[in-house]
């Protein structure tokens, strides 16, 4: 009698004073039938716009920490997979990243903070899952057509130099390459890169294909030969659903991007409802995060869009938010190689609203259950049809391998919404099994992971430092950095900046526009490579730059720049276009058709300038190597109020810069 009793107690406990009734919901979990699918893991996309590019800026401690609660096993989201951006010299969102190849007789695999990013992350897990995608592509891939598939034996050329650059001068190999993020894909080149994959000692790198909608399953059912060629189907915010053809393929199939919502709490609910039910209503086994980490302007289109935030290097603030500890309910107790059960015996909805998930490796045992409400848990895409959650007790009843198990460890996590405080990754009780069952009272908006393994932490550093504005006085001679890296802060929104040698021993080590022509692009790249750096909300700022540029090309200095990402080629601001004969226009716009006003400059051709450009209130002023060559009072009103500072070319030719310097903002 005291040892019924005994249980009784745990269950009352577990209720949180509500009333354990005999009419709640049984679920089973059995494996004698077999177990379901493979789990391949939970992931994070680095890239797809430069969404890390001011990662790499921090500084230590501050950088390694945010590292590991990434990355680390047993400490923060414990990521399984990274998946990063094939760099294209394209926008793909949040800025460019830097291609290997810039021409075809350009080769280098130095550039771009992608390489850094895949080492740190197997330094701290050797077991994670590289995954690799293209966004855009040079120019020249296509043959200057905006297609990669002019010349496919060209394009697979190029992405196989990537695949060796990257094993050979890294010792990074890829376990997945995909395709073309959301762009049109070819079945002769996805053929024939499975074929040059096998031939060149690729045989193990996986195919994802094709990182979009859902057509490509049509042609999966049709062509043998195609379906043979690829291994899993990625889709996109799939809304945890596939067609009944995607279905039918019978392929491994992931939702291989995913989430892109704000990471808030409602950003923490969306991602905790995909993570269980991406598997129970379209049994796929992997979700992959768009993006990462938000590492860039938060005034950047899809401002913490991350996991979790780092966008202020200067000052080494970053913050941990809700979904590194949602991703941490699955990745702590689980690997990829472990098999989910079966929908119906072990995964499924819950009468009154959420849904769970089991998993196992044959030891071990853990279930996750998610409770999210419906205004608690929207995505940004797609549109989540109306449903309810209510209080609920379930009784899981466990059958098969784990049947006599005596107790699970838990942790649970309860996002705060409405000025509730919220509640993440907290170790609490084990849960007592009885004869096989447990009980639980699931109340809306609740996580939950019940496990048989004595692990999983959430880690801890100390609070990281205040966050500052960026520095309203600021300069940089680009010295201290390694060649072809790119300078702090400044991000790319078209063309690619690197670290150079200037060839002037006055000038060491510069910033130059290397990229070499327009290219295959993913959304719509400026015509003029443009690279932004600041406050997104300065009105009044000085600036100068040295400048080296051809007689026939010319500089760009700009302020009150006001969009960025794909919206860059739209942007409005103040631009000061020099040319390098002599000639200058001032523009209210980034493709330079707004002209205000033109005249003539000094001829800064094959020599070094300095340029300062001044916008104040209503009134700016340009000026070369101390001359004023313009003086604009009465700006318009209607025109940004408030931008970042911009530096560029008026066409894609090499152009150094050097000696940077931010003299006032405000």
């Amino acid at each position: 009698m005291e040892k019924k009793f005994g249980i009784l107690f745990t269950v009352s406990l577990w209720c949180l004073a509500a009333v354990c009734s005999a009419s709640g919901s049984s679920y089973l979990v059995d494996d004698s039938g077999g177990l379901g699918p493979r789990f391949d893991g939970i992931g994070g996309l680095s890239g797809g716009g430069a969404t890390s590019r001011l990662l790499v800026s921090y500084p230590d401690p501050e950088r390694s920490q945010i590292l590991d609660y990434l990355f680390s096993p047993n400490f923060g989201a414990a990521l399984h997979i990274l998946k990063v951006e094939i760099g294209g010299d394209a926008q793909s969102t949040e800025g460019t990243e830097p291609s290997h190849m810039h021409s075809p007789d350009d080769e280098n695999y130095q550039r771009g903070y992608e390489w850094w990013l895949m080492k740190e992350a197997k330094k701290r897990n050797p077991n994670i899952k590289l995954y690799a995608l293209p966004w855009g592509w040079p120019g020249w891939v296509g043959n200057y057509t905006n297609s990669p598939y002019t010349d496919i034996k060209q394009t697979i050329g190029y992405v196989m130099k990537w695949l060796q650059g990257a094993r050979t001068v890294h010792g990074l190999t890829m376990d997945y390459l995909g395709i073309w993020n959301e762009k049109s894909y070819t079945k002769d080149y996805i053929k024939l890169l499975r074929k040059t994959l096998d031939s060149s000692g690729f045989q193990n790198v996986q195919l994802v294909a094709s990182d979009g909608k859902f057509e490509i399953s049509y042609d999966i059912l049709t062509d043998p030969e195609l379906a043979a060629a690829v291994s899993i189907l990625g889709f996109h915010y799939p809304g945890t659903y596939v067609t009944k053809y995607t279905t039918e393929t019978r392929k491994t199939l992931w939702s291989s991007e995913d989430y892109s919502t704000k990471n808030d709490n409602v950003g923490a609910g969306c991602w905790a409802r995909i993570l269980n039910q991406n598997y129970v209503n379209g049994n796929m086994t992997s979700t992959i995060s768009w993006n990462l980490i938000a590492s860039y302007y938060g005034s950047m289109p899809f401002g913490r869009c991350g996991l979790m935030t780092a966008e202020e290097p200067w000052s080494g603030n970053y913050a941990v938010e809700g979904p590194i500890w949602v991703t941490a309910h699955t990745t702590q107790f689980t690997l990829p190689g472990w098999k989910y059960y079966l929908r119906g015996s072990g995964a499924g909805h819950l009468d009154l609203g959420g849904s769970y998930v089991s998993l196992t490796d044959g030891k071990n045992f853990t279930i996750v259950i998610e409770t999210m409400t419906h205004n608690h848990s929207q995505c940004i895409r797609p549109s989540l049809p109306p449903y309810t959650v209510r209080a609920q007790t379930a009784t899981f009843d466990l059958k098969g391998m784990f049947n006599s198990i005596k107790s699970l460890n838990v942790f649970y996590s309860k996002p705060g919404y409405g000025g509730n405080s919220s509640v993440y990754f907290m170790n609490k009780s084990p849960v007592q099994v009885v004869n096989g069952q447990f009980n639980l009272t699931l109340y809306p908006d609740e996580i939950y992971t019940l496990t048989t393994q004595a692990v999983g932490m959430k880690g801890k550093y100390p609070d990281p430092p205040q966050t500052k504005p960026f520095p309203t006085k600021y300069t940089d001679n680009f010295d201290e950095y390694p060649i072809y890296s790119e300078a702090s802060y400044f991000t790319d929104q078209a063309g690619c900046f690197e670290i150079r040698n200037s060839g002037n021993i006055s000038h060491n080590l510069v910033m130059q526009q290397v990229a070499t022509s327009f290219p295959v692009n993913w959304c719509n790249d400026a015509h003029h490579p443009i690279s932004v750096i600041g406050n997104h909300t300065w009105r009044d700022v000085s600036f100068s730059i040295d400048v080296h540029v051809l007689p026939s090309s010319g500089a760009i200095l700009a302020l009150r720049v006001d969009a960025g990402g794909c919206g860059a080629a739209g942007s409005e601001g103040i631009y000061f276009w020099l040319g390098g004969s002599g000639k200058y226009n001032v523009t209210t716009d980034m493709e330079g058709k707004s002209v205000v006003m033109n005249g003539t400059a000094p001829i800064i051709g094959n020599t070094w300038a300095t340029v300062q450009l001044t916008v104040v209130g209503g009134e700016a002023k340009g000026s070369v190597n101390g001359v004023e060559v313009f003086d604009w009072v009465n700006i318009p009103t209607v025109l940004p109020h408030h931008g970042w500072i911009a530096i560029g070319t008026p066409d894609y030719s090499a152009a150094q810069f050097d000696n940077f310097a931010i003299h006032s903002a405000s």
